[in-house]
Order: C-alpha cells, then structure tokens, then sequence
C-alpha cells in the first residue's frame, strides 16, 4: 500500500480540471472498502458550490457504479500517471456487473475512513454527496445534443460532491 498525505486542494498547482478530467481521465469509485465499484470519467469538472469545494461527476443512468452512488454518501475521484492508461480504458470499457474491474485492471482496492479508492493513483478526491441531478432531454438547451449524447436515452445524473479530503503520494 502506498502512503498518501493530506493536502489542501489550494496547494496543488497541476489540478487543471481540463487535463485532469477531460483529457487524462479519472477514476470514480464507490461502495464500502469491502464491496466496490469503479468507472472512468471523462466529464466533470472542480469548483466551488454552496460556498464549498467541489467535484462534479456525471454518470449515466446505465452505469453499474451509479448504483453505489445513488446507494451511499460517499464516493472518490482518483487521477493516475499515464502508465496506467490501459487500467483508465479497461475500466471505462467493461462493467463492473461482470467483472471486478479491480482485480481486472490489476489495482488494489483501499480505503479511507471506508471510502474506497485505488491505491495507485497519484491523487485522491474524497467527496460527499451533495446533490444528484438527472439531466432530462427537457434540460437540455441545445436540442443537438439528444441526438449526439443521447439517442439511446441513456442519460446522465450530475453528482455534486463536497471534497472533504484530498490525498496524494
């Protein structure tokens, strides 16, 4: 197991969100230290909502882990060097109802006050749920967007996440 210190989210120069999340990808886990579930994201974003700190995730309404999402309070964020892109893809491709994409993708399931996360990433967001949002085609503004995200109807739920702790190695 590797060892994380806590840092401030302030203090930490290389947390472009663009890169980090829409670019490099991260991994979002939940469940128990015991029973989890992890899928790479490739949308979101970092900020500040309800005068806290903040992650935003979206997960379709398909998604295995959304199910421990919706089923817990908790969840985390994970960013890993780019030697374990094949680790991102594998966990982006395959479902966790079928395979346990922990032991798949060769990363060792750990925990932080029970919040399970990867042990081999370089960074950690730990969150509380805030919000869950669905987004509904009668959200959507720009109509072209069913067609180009949504013409199965998989549609996505904004998780809005307090960050209570962010841990790196």
């Amino acid at each position: 197991m590797h060892t994380f210190q806590p840092f401030s989210i302030n203090e930490i120069d290389d947390l472009n969100p663009f890169n980090k999340i829409g670019k490099e990808w991260a991994l979002v886990t939940a469940g128990s230290k015991h029973e989890a579930n992890c899928m790479t994201v490739s949308w979101g974003g970092l900020g500040v909502m309800w005068g806290k700190n903040a992650a935003f995730i979206f997960i379709r309404d398909s998604r295995y882990t959304k199910e421990f999402i919706d089923n817990g309070d908790v969840f985390s964020i994970a960013f890993f060097d780019e030697s374990y892109r094949d680790a991102l893809n594998y966990c982006g491709s395959h479902s966790g109802r079928d395979v346990n994409k922990f032991d798949e993708a060769n990363l060792t399931l750990s925990s932080k006050h029970g919040i399970p996360f990867p042990d081999e990433a370089n960074l950690v967001l730990i969150c509380k749920k805030m919000a869950a949002v669905p987004i509904t085609e009668e959200q959507l503004c720009d109509k072209g967007l069913k067609k180009k995200f949504y013409s199965d109807n998989d549609m996505h739920t904004m998780y809005i996440g307090e960050i209570l702790e962010t841990m790196a190695r």
